[in-house]
C-alpha cells in the first residue's frame, strides 16, 4: 500500500485479510488440521522466512513450522521413506545453522543433499557476539560489543572516545579487520580469531605497528534483542453484517398488510405468527392459537407493521452470484457433468446485498457457452451460513441448456471458431447427438447387467446427469432468444419424452407462447432488456405481459447481481408495459418462480406450515420508493435496515482501526504491497474466460 490514500481505498475485507492472514497457521495448527508450507506465490522469495517469523510471533509454534517444512510435504508428496526426518536409511539431506533455525539472526552455515556437504558463503557465527577486552602491546585500551545482525558482524566501542569503521570478517578463515579511530589517531587493525579470542597486528598513523589482543569477557546483555512475545488475534467481524446468526426464528407482526399470493388477496391491518421457521397464523392471535402452536406469551419479539406490507421472499429464477471462479465450463459443447453446487461462495457479498433487495432464494446457473451446460444449485439466501447450508434442502435437480448466438461462438471472436458447433443447424445436432448417447449408453448398462455383453461401458457422469433429462428426473432451464430455436428445442424434448422445465430470457417468447403453453414449459423473462446482440432485437417489453395472457407460467429474472436487488421494480413494469394486475406482477417474483422450480409448497406464498421467508416493505411493494425493512428466511432476519446501520457503524469503526494499524505497520517500515486493482467480479451467463482471459460477450 503506497501510502494513507492507498490504505483508504482499500476495501474491509482486504484490509482484514492482511491484518489476520499472518494467524492462520496458528488457527490451522490450533484446530489440528495438517499443513504444509511453500514459497509459492511470493514477488519474493526472500520474504518467505520473515513472514514465517511473523506466523511464529502470532502463534504458531516452531516445530509445527519445521513440521510443515518437510515431513508434512515429504507425506504430500509420498516420499517420507526418504525425505522429512534425520532417520537411519534415509537420504542424508540436512543443514546446519548457527543457531535456532527460526531466529531472526540465524543463518545456514552448511547444507547437505545425498551426503554431499555445500558451504554456505559468507554464513556469520551469532556466536561471534559479546562483549571483548581489546588490548595493544599489553596496554588494556577499551572495551568492544560485538553483533552480528542480518549477516555483518558490528562492531561498537564502549567508549565513545572511539570510533569503528570499515569492519570485516572473513567466515572461510576467520580473519577480522576494522579500523579504530581517536581523535589524534587512527589504528588499522587485522588478525585472525582463535575460538573466541582474536590477534594480529595494528599499523598507525605513522606507520608504526603494535601487537593486538581481543578477549572475550561476557555476553552483551545491554544489547541483547528483546525475544518476540506472541502476539493476539485482532478481533473483527469474521463476515460483515452476519447479525442474523443470534435471532430467534419466532415472531409476530402486528397490523401489517399482507400479500399473501393465495385465494386471500390481499389483507389488510392482520397479525401473522411465525413459529419456529414456519408461517403459523394470520390473522387475530389469541390465547387458543399460542396453545395450539405450543408458544407462551411474552416468549417472543413483536413487531409492528403499521403502515407496511408483508410480502413473500422474492425468488430469483436466473442468477449467478456466489459462484466462485468462472460461471462457464466453454471447453466443450456438453458439460453436463459439471456442478454450481460444488462451486458455491458463501462470502459472496452479493448475497446480502439481494437480501437488501428482498431475495430470499436464487437459483444459481451455469452459463450460456454449451448447448448442455452444468447442473444448477438453488441456495436459500442464509447470509454467514457455509455453503451446504445455503442449499435449498429436497430440490429436484436440474440443468441449464443454452441456444443461439452463445452456443454457436457467435461473439467469442475471430479466433474461437474451431469447437463445435458453429451454426444454429449444429447446435439442433449437439441436443440430438447427446440424448441418443445417453440412451445408448443406458442400453450398454442393461446389457452388460443382463450379460449379453461382457465388458461395461466406461461410467460417465455426464450421460447419467442427461439420462436424468429424458426421465423426468431432472429439470431443465434453457437460456433461449429466437422463436425458431425454442420451437425446435421443444419438438427435440418431445422426440425424446421429456419437457423442457423453464425457457429462460425467452425474449421472443410472446412469438411462439402457444407453443411453450403447449408444451407445459414456464417461462422466465427479462423485464425490458433488449439490443444488446442481434438475437434480441425482436425483444419487446411486452413479454411477459403477452406470455402470462397466453397462459403460460411467467416470472421475472435478473441474470445480474444489480438487477437482482430490485427485482420488485422489473415486476412492476409488468404493470406499465401490458397491464398485468399488481398482485399478478408480485407473483411473477414470487409464487411463479416457486412454481415453475417446484419448491412451491415451501415458499412463493404465504399461508400456514409454508417457510416463512418473507419480506416487510416500508410500502406497496412494487413501489419504487418502497424499501425492505426486514427480510426473513425460515423466521430469521438475514435483514434487518435498524442492525444494518449499526453493523455499517462498527464496520466503519473496525475498518478504521486497520487503517490505522497499517498506517502504523508502513511507518514503522514494513515493506508496502500494492492494493488489489481488480474490480468485484459480477457475473452473467455469458461471461468467459478464454486462454485465462476474461472476455464479456
Amino acid at each position: 500500500i503506497n501510502g494513507y490514500f492507498d490504505v483508504h481505498s482499500t476495501n474491509y475485507l482486504d484490509l482484514k485479510h492482511r491484518t489476520q492472514a499472518t494467524w492462520n497457521p496458528f488457527l490451522l495448527e490450533y484446530n489440528k488440521i495438517s499443513f504444509a508450507l511453500t514459497a509459492d506465490g511470493l514477488k519474493d522469495k526472500k520474504d518467505f522466512l520473515p513472514n514465517l517469523r511473523e506466523a511464529i510471533a502470532c502463534g504458531l509454534h516452531d516445530t509445527t513450522a519445521l513440521k510443515a517444512l518437510t515431513i508434512i510435504p515429504a507425506q504430500y508428496l509420498k516420499v517420507s521413506d526418504q525425505l522429512g526426518t534425520l532417520e537411519k536409511g534415509k537420504l542424508a539431506n540436512f543443514i546446519i545453522t548457527n543457531g535456532k533455525v527460526f531466529d531472526k539472526n540465524t543463518v545456514i552455515l552448511e547444507n547437505w543433499v545425498k551426503g554431499i556437504q555445500y558451504k554456505v558463503a559468507g554464513a556469520l557465527d551469532t556466536g561471534l557476539a559479546g562483549v571483548y577486552d581489546l588490548t595493544m602491546d599489553g596496554a588494556r585500551l577499551t572495551q568492544l560489543s560485538f553483533s552480528v545482525k542480518d549477516n555483518k558482524l558490528n562492531i561498537k566501542p564502549k567508549d565513545s572516545t572511539y570510533k569503528i569503521a570499515k569492519v570485516k570478517y572473513n567466515t572461510d578463515n576467520k580473519q577480522i579487520s576494522f579500523d579504530l579511530k581517536t581523535k589524534t589517531e587512527t589504528y588499522y587493525l587485522s588478525g585472525w580469531s582463535d575460538d573466541k579470542t582474536y590477534k594480529g597486528i595494528a599499523i598507525n598513523s605513522n606507520g608504526g605497528t603494535l601487537n593486538w589482543n581481543l578477549v572475550y569477557v561476557r555476553e552483551d546483555s545491554a544489547k541483547k534483542e528483546p525475544k518476540d512475545s506472541v502476539k493476539l488475534l485482532p478481533v473483527f467481524s469474521n463476515l460483515p453484517y452476519n447479525y442474523a446468526a443470534r435471532d430467534t426464528n419466532t415472531f409476530m407482526i402486528r397490523n401489517v398488510t399482507v400479500w399473501t399470493n393465495e385465494k386471500e388477496g390481499i389483507i389488510k391491518n392482520t397479525d401473522i405468527l411465525v413459529v419456529r421457521g414456519k408461517i403459523a397464523v394470520i390473522g387475530r392471535v389469541g390465547k387458543e392459537e399460542l396453545f395450539f402452536w405450543d408458544v407462551k406469551e411474552g416468549s417472543f419479539p413483536i413487531i409492528s407493521g403499521s403502515g407496511k406490507h408483508l410480502t413473500p421472499g422474492i425468488i430469483d429464477e436466473h442468477s449467478h452470484i456466489a459462484v466462485m471462479g468462472g460461471v462457464n465450463e466453454g471447453s466443450q459443447s456438453v458439460t453436463a457433468e459439471v456442478r454450481i453446487e460444488d462451486v458455491i461462495n458463501a462470502e459472496d457479498i452479493n448475497i446480502y446485498r439481494q437480501l437488501a433487495g428482498g431475495v430470499t432464494t436464487s437459483q444459481l446457473l451455469h452459463g450460456s457457452a454449451n448447448a448442455i451446460g452444468g447442473q444448477s444449485a438453488v441456495i436459500k439466501l442464509k447470509w454467514g451460513q457455509l455453503p451446504d447450508g445455503l442449499l435449498f434442502p429436497g430440490v429436484t435437480p436440474r440443468i441449464k441448456f443454452a441456444l443461439g448466438e452463445n452456443v454457436k461462438q457467435a461473439n467469442w471472436g475471430e479466433n474461437v471458431t474451431e469447437r463445435f458447433p458453429q451454426t444454429r443447424m449444429g447446435v439442433e445436432e449437439v441436443f440430438e447427438d447427446a440424448f441418443t448417447r445417453a440412451l445408448e449408453y443406458e442400453k450398454a448398462l442393461a446389457d452388460f447387467k443382463a450379460g449379453r455383453i461382457k465388458v461395461a461401458p466406461p461410467k460417465s457422469i455426464q450421460l447419467e446427469a442427461l439420462l436424468d433429462v429424458i426421465k423426468g428426473k431432472r429439470l431443465v432451464t434453457c437460456h433461449s432468444y429466437n422463436q425458431q430455436e425454442i420451437n425446435m428445442l421443444i419438438k427435440v424434448a418431445e422426440k425424446f419424452g421429456f419437457k423442457i422445465n423453464i425457457f429462460t430470457h425467452v425474449l421472443e417468447g410472446y412469438k411462439v407462447a402457444d407453443k411453450i403453453k403447449a408444451h407445459g414449459a414456464g417461462a422466465s423473462s427479462f423485464s425490458d432488456w433488449w439490443g444488446y446482440k442481434m438475437e434480441v432485437n425482436d425483444a419487446i417489453p411486452y413479454n411477459a405481459a403477452l406470455l402470462h395472457k397466453a397462459g403460460v407460467i411467467t416470472c421475472i429474472n435478473s441474470d445480474d447481481a444489480e438487477m437482482g436487488r430490485r427485482l420488485n421494480q422489473e415486476a412492476a413494469k409488468t404493470v406499465k408495459y401490458g397491464g398485468v394486475s399488481e398482485e399478478e406482477a408480485l407473483k411473477m417474483i414470487t409464487l411463479n418462480p416457486a412454481i415453475l422450480m417446484k419448491i412451491d409448497d415451501k415458499v412463493g406464498s404465504i399461508r400456514s406450515g409454508k417457510d416463512a421467508d418473507l419480506v416487510l416493505w416500508s410500502g406497496p411493494p412494487l413501489s419504487v420508493y418502497s424499501k425492505p425493512v426486514m427480510t426473513f428466511i425460515e423466521g430469521v432476519a438475514y435483514f434487518d435496515i435498524t442492525r444494518h446501520q449499526q453493523a455499517e457503524e462498527q464496520l466503519a469503526k473496525e475498518k478504521q482501526a486497520l487503517v490505522e494499524a497499517m498506517n502504523k505497520a508502513i511507518a514503522s517500515g514494513k515493506k508496502p504491497e500494492e492494493p488489489k486493482k481488480e474490480k468485484e467480479k459480477i457475473q452473467h451467463c455469458e461471461d468467459m474466460e478464454i486462454y485465462g482471459e476474461e472476455d464479456e460477450q
